[in-house]
């Protein structure tokens, strides 16, 4: 086995995208069962697209196809959900960047209550609208906030599928 994970295989690259999703979304729960931090919807909507990438990781590395149409169907399908992560942790950290005055009010409302009480379309669009409590940062890592880092991830993890679903592979 190669060091160069650019090398690896289609299977062990998916895999390696499934892993990485899965210990995101488990420091996510750490974070929020031992450090007491609550995610605010926005966040949800997030672990939402991390686990919904993780799922196509895993499926397709499970079922590995060997011809370029079946990896690139399975690089396009991981595409989609972080393409939309990135672009719901995009808009999480334009919230973070807005001067205090122009913050949204907060909600208080949970997403399941906002889900239940408004139905789910309308509970999405006002949750992609922002609240104040998605543009408080509580979490900083080399001075980026979470949703900076999970935009990151977003963007690395896409980036990962297309590759191993569309470079040229020896014969």
């Amino acid at each position: 086995m190669s060091a160069n994970p650019f090398a690896w295989s289609f299977r062990k690259q998916f895999l390696t995208g499934f892993l990485l999703c899965a210990a995101l979304l488990a420091y996510a729960l750490y974070v929020q069962f031992n450090m007491l931090m609550l995610p605010c919807p926005l966040c949800i909507l997030q672990r939402i697209a991390f686990a919904v990438l993780g799922l196509v990781f895993l499926i397709g590395g499970l079922h590995a196809p060997v011809g370029r149409v079946g990896r690139a169907v399975y690089g396009l399908l991981a595409l989609v959900p972080a393409a939309v992560g990135a672009g719901i942790a995009g808009r999480h950290v334009w919230l973070q960047g807005l001067p205090a005055d122009q913050v949204p009010l907060c909600t208080s409302m949970g997403l399941d209550y906002m889900v239940e009480a408004m139905g789910p379309m309308s509970a999405l669009a006002k949750v992609l609208q922002g609240s104040g409590e998605c543009a408080k940062v509580d979490w900083t890592f080399l001075g980026v906030s979470m949703p900076g880092w999970t935009l990151a991830w977003f963007i690395g993890l896409g980036l990962g599928a297309l590759w191993a679903a569309l470079r040229r592979r020896p014969a």
